[in-house]
């Protein structure tokens, strides 16, 4: 009995699909639901309900990221001083509790300001929840467990926007708000739930040291080389995130668009269980490669668009190839470092991806005001090639490693 309870709680050889490793994917799920319909609708709410600019609605989508990637090489930092359960439960508080607030601005600053200190929870409480989620996949199911969890952000990405959109059809923000406060409060039940283990002699051993902060505290040097990987990736996916609408819509394709991101999760979905199998039998090479390859694939179909059969081609591909990267490189990051580092495994993986992410929104947008859609889609094409030789040159792992 004392070694079921165990198990339960540190992970053991417990089947994949165990109680603890649920909780901890449908957690992630409601979280990022709320996140990705409030990113959908964020900029209508300023301009229609607040007056505001396109600029500012831009602003309001930026500052809610700058303020997670200043806070993300602290996070590490935070969960080794304080402990994972009291990071995970205190950011998923505040996260809560901000998500409150929206339900009573009325003015566009304050707004700002909200998600700025928003943005903060957020960079820790998705920092924290992977470390955690882990602890629930045994060892040999590494690659296969972590891609599941990667799944329930995939999820999101189409439930958020669509259950944000579809309220609005028949109601107003207000109770748009509601609804998503709801949801992030469900997710904070789950967040309750979990089990999860104080580590006291890691934080007793850090008691007896002596504070200095250093550039240690802040960067897992290990996973630098597979988190510069995540920001070459996340580069080029910002072409397809932050562009895709505008695209369509100079095709006069925007209505077809929704279903773009529909079979782009279907298809992760598709070939999620056995892409994980392949990752934990073969390596993350056996992965990365050929996820690589169908992500370039389907950016050059991209730029071909002429109708909703190749924007949806594209997503068969994009879907393929980008939603099976991105659980890689996690998995590579926890295991290229001891237990005790993963926080700051995975606050340098997050950082230098949300900066990928921040870079390709602006420099693509650039690109395309120069080149135009089909020239920029071409290039993140290519970029991700470079990518590909970069993996290998710098970042591929060894055939036994895994």
């Amino acid at each position: 009995m004392n070694k079921l309870k165990n198990d339960l709680i540190i992970g053991g050889d417990l089947p994949l699909w165990n109680r603890n490793f649920i909780l901890c994917i449908l957690n992630n799920l409601f979280l990022f639901i709320y996140y990705f319909a409030f990113l959908t609708i964020l900029p209508v709410y300023i301009m229609q309900s607040l007056g505001g600019s396109i600029q500012e609605a831009g602003l309001g989508l930026t500052l809610f990221l700058l303020s997670s990637i200043a806070v993300r090489p602290f996070s590490g930092l935070i969960i080794q001083k304080i402990g994972q359960k009291r990071v995970f439960r205190m950011s998923a508080f505040f996260f809560m509790l901000f998500a409150f607030t929206y339900l009573w601005v009325d003015s566009l600053w304050i707004l700002l300001g909200l998600r700025f200190l928003h943005g903060i929870w957020f960079s820790i409480l998705t920092t924290v929840a992977v470390p955690i989620a882990n602890e629930f996949i045994s060892e040999r199911r590494k690659g296969e467990g972590m891609g599941y969890y990667v799944m329930s952000i995939n999820l999101a990405v189409v439930l958020g926007p669509f259950i944000a959109l579809t309220v609005l059809q028949y109601s107003d923000f207000n109770f748009l708000f509601q609804l998503l406060t709801f949801i992030i409060c469900i997710g904070f039940i789950f967040c309750l739930l979990i089990p999860i283990p104080n580590q006291p002699e890691l934080i007793q051993v850090e008691k007896t040291k002596k504070f200095v902060l250093s550039i240690h505290d802040l960067i897992e040097f290990k996973v630098i080389p597979i988190a510069f990987v995540a920001l070459l990736t996340a580069f080029a996916y910002s072409s397809v995130m932050s562009f895709i609408a505008a695209y369509a819509e100079s095709k006069h394709l925007f209505s077809y668009v929704s279903l773009f991101f529909v079979i782009f999760a279907a298809s992760m979905m598709v070939v999620r269980p056995w892409v994980g199998k392949l990752f934990d039998q073969r390596g993350a090479n056996f992965v990365v490669y050929p996820s690589l390859v169908c992500f370039t694939i389907g950016l050059v179909i991209m730029s071909f668009m002429s109708n909703q059969w190749i924007l949806w081609l594209a997503a068969v591909f994009i879907g393929i190839g980008y939603g099976s990267l991105f659980p890689c490189f996690q998995t590579i990051a926890i295991q290229s470092v001891p237990k005790a580092r993963m926080g700051h495994a995975i606050a340098t993986l997050f950082t230098l991806f949300d900066l990928g992410m921040a870079l390709g929104s602006v420099c693509i947008g650039i690109l395309i005001a120069k080149l135009g859609y089909s020239a920029t889609y071409l290039i993140c094409a290519i970029l991700t090639v470079l990518t590909l030789f970069f993996y290998k040159i710098k970042a591929a792992q060894p055939l036994n490693s895994i």
